[in-house]
């Protein structure tokens, strides 16, 4: 995928209107600190659009980035952590649970999880919770790179059955450091957006 044009649209916070959008969006979830704006800076092709932290619960509001005026990447608030007040952790539940349930244009949901360890308590709830919804999530399996290429595998059906997938729902392995999964990423963007053109 080529990407001519990047830029950060529309910041979200908990109480800002959500925009109507007049193009396709791919939005991403994830516990906090699991890689998500690394993944999002790999598919935009740029180092740090996304501001990437070492400080879990860095994502606070919804950003909505407009790649090449055809699509957006929606980046949701992650989830999960510890350090963050209850009622912020509330506030931010119903930020994404408003954009799951009024976004028109929402074609693709990834769910990001961290390969190395099982789903926790909190990425079941909220993969059960997006389905619940109607969503697919598909399920993107990050920091690849920190096993060894025999782990992957093994880890990777740990994902599935801590989420009790089966062997239908598409689990992506993805590191942000070598791009492994990058390309298998933008072919599914792809696929929904242009589907979206035709329809």
């Amino acid at each position: 995928m080529i990407i001519k044009k990047v830029e950060l649209e529309t910041v979200c916070g908990i109480t800002s209107r959500l925009p109507d959008s007049p193009y396709p969006e791919i939005a991403f979830a994830g516990k906090s600190n699991v890689g998500k704006s690394s993944l999002i800076n790999a598919l935009m092709n740029r180092r740090s659009l996304a501001r990437t932290s070492s400080q879990p619960g860095k994502t606070q509001t919804i950003n909505f980035y407009n790649i090449n005026d055809a699509f957006y990447y929606v980046d949701l608030p992650g989830y999960g952590y510890a350090k963050v007040p209850v009622e912020e952790k509330v506030r931010w539940g119903k930020m994404i649970e408003r954009y799951l349930q009024s976004s028109s244009m929402l074609k693709c949901l990834f769910l990001l999880i961290d390969i190395r360890h099982e789903p926790s308590a909190n990425d079941k709830l909220m993969y059960d919770w997006i389905r619940e919804r109607g969503y697919s999530p598909v399920i993107v399996a990050t920091k690849v790179d920190k096993l060894n290429r025999s782990q992957v595998q093994r880890h990777v059906k740990q994902v599935r059955e801590g989420l009790g997938l089966g062997e239908k729902g598409t689990v992506i392995p993805f590191s942000s450091v070598t791009k492994q999964g990058r390309e298998e990423l933008w072919d599914l963007i792809e696929k929904v957006t242009k589907m979206e053109e035709q329809a």
